[in-house]
């Protein structure tokens, strides 16, 4: 639309992929402190639950999308229906880590996680080796193995927040104000009733 339409519009990228296709496509970008604020941040999410919350970061740029979700007047997620849940967990939860502390949180959030805490790990370009994989920010994913058990998304974050280490936690709560949910028979739009767009 801003080439065919002229849209005006300005972006802020979450990551460097989007950053990359932005410019490709000729969007034009700001950084989030240049940007004197955003009216709308659209994005996906890898689960969504009936209370909007979410849970983002199986793409690895879940500290940056959640600054930049924080600091808009508004939060649209984009997502097919599969990503509904009744409770979230389904998904592992991604929790970016510092790489000097990665062991020790892995060893803290094991004792209150269910199942495996895995170090997210990525093939080499050549495909024969498997290589640590690091964030836009320098920092280590963990996968967390809830299964479907985290029924209070807002104390989880509390609790794996404060672990020293720990850089940012792929649980987005009170941020999300709609969901556009994509099925076969079209889209279903869902507001939040307690949301910036209510």
């Amino acid at each position: 639309r801003i080439s065919e339409e002229g849209l005006n519009v300005v972006g802020v990228p979450t990551s460097e992929a989007t950053r990359k296709l932005a410019l490709d496509m000729g969007i034009p970008l700001v950084t989030l402190s240049d940007s004197g604020g955003l009216d709308l941040v659209i994005d996906g999410a890898d689960e969504f639950d009936n209370d909007f919350s979410l849970i983002k970061g199986g793409g690895g740029a879940l500290t940056r999308e959640k600054i930049v979700a924080q600091s808009s007047q508004s939060m649209i997620v984009v997502a097919d229906e599969s990503k509904r849940v009744d409770v979230l967990g389904k998904f592992s939860l991604p929790v970016e880590v510092s790489p000097e502390k990665y062991l020790s949180v892995i060893e803290e959030i094991s004792a209150i996680c269910p199942g495996k805490v895995l170090l997210r790990r990525k093939m080499t370009d050549s495909r024969k080796e498997e290589k640590i994989y690091v964030t836009d920010n320098d920092g280590y994913i963990l996968d967390c193995e809830f299964g479907p058990t985290i029924t209070n998304p807002i104390e989880m974050e509390r609790m794996i927040s404060v672990i020293q280490g720990v850089v940012e936690v792929g649980l987005f709560v009170g941020i999300c104000d709609a969901v556009f949910v994509a099925s076969p028979s079209g889209v279903d739009i869902m507001i939040n009733p307690e949301g910036r767009l209510s």
